[in-house]
């Protein structure tokens, strides 16, 4: 499955300090992973929209049952706003139900560090996870 590349929603300024957010799902089943990713779309869609905002990516390996999501925010704030709407707020408590495992990092960053590399991104995730 193609993934949903970086878009910036609002440009930070040039000398800001930004919160960037990653993550890791997978589900326990194909089904689970293909509802995954039938929400995603909308999601991805309501960050562009999210105040504060910055950027966001999604890579789907939907047949490995595997997502990664990639956001960068004005703050921790903007990020807690976001997560706590709709509809991001209600497809994560439906997703809880057929996740397999999750795993969340998060770091600030200059905002000429944006887009962020998936890269990066999955070296915190394997750190993260380790921790864990």
């Amino acid at each position: 499955m193609p993934d949903i590349p970086w878009s910036t929603p609002t440009a930070p300024a040039p000398d800001a300090e930004v919160y960037v957010m990653a993550s890791r799902f997978e589900t326990r089943t194909l089904a689970g992973a293909f509802r995954f990713f039938l929400k995603s779309p909308g999601i991805i869609l309501q960050i562009r929209k999210a105040p504060g905002a910055h950027g966001v990516a999604l890579r789907a390996r939907v047949f490995s049952r595997t997502f990664l999501t990639l956001s960068a925010w004005e703050g921790q704030g903007a990020l807690h706003r976001f997560a706590r709407s709709e509809p991001h707020r209600s497809s994560s408590r439906a997703a809880a139900a057929f996740m397999r495992e999750s795993t969340f990092t998060y770091w600030t960053a200059p905002a000429s560090a944006l887009p962020v590399s998936w890269t990066e991104a999955e070296r915190r995730l394997a750190e993260e996870a380790a921790r864990s």
